[in-house]
């Protein structure tokens, strides 16, 4: 019985950080913040049904975590441009239908990877891609070149 009180105190304090360290989407999370729920869910397991039965030891760890996440949140908030080592920075992968080696490369991504980006977000042809951007999350913008549309005489 005892394990079962313990796992509701964590159950609701765990609701209760994720309530309060924001809104993103399991699909959405940065690799950063997927390590950090997944060690947030260790820690209170050890609470939980280990050795350690300090339910402050728990709550202090986790609230820890959370409190850090916010801050490092609120710091990329308040000040982007000084902080952009942090989150990281968008980076031009294909210009003008024309991979940019070096920036592939640097950030080991293959053509093949870059192709099989582009069928999924609906583009057939690297040579139709005006501009396509490696973002900071991991995911790639690709921007088609709008076709020549007539002007009326």
């Amino acid at each position: 019985m005892d394990i079962v009180l313990r796992a509701a105190v964590v159950f609701v304090f765990l609701w209760l950080v994720t309530r309060a360290v924001g809104r993103t989407t399991l699909g959405e999370l940065s690799t950063f913040q997927l390590v950090l729920f997944v060690t947030m869910g260790d820690l209170a397991q050890q609470g939980v049904t280990q050795q350690d039965y300090s339910m402050t030891g728990v709550v202090l760890a986790i609230g820890t975590f959370a409190s850090l996440t916010v801050l490092l949140s609120w710091l990329t908030y308040r000040w982007p441009q000084r902080l952009v080592w942090f989150r990281g920075a968008p980076v031009v992968v294909v210009r003008d239908g024309e991979p940019v080696a070096a920036a592939l490369r640097h950030h080991r991504l293959s053509v093949p990877d870059l192709v099989a980006a582009a069928r999924q977000n609906g583009v057939r042809h690297l040579a139709d891609v005006e501009v396509a951007v490696l973002e900071a999350d991991g995911r790639i913008s690709f921007f088609t070149q709008e076709p020549a549309t007539p002007t009326d005489p």
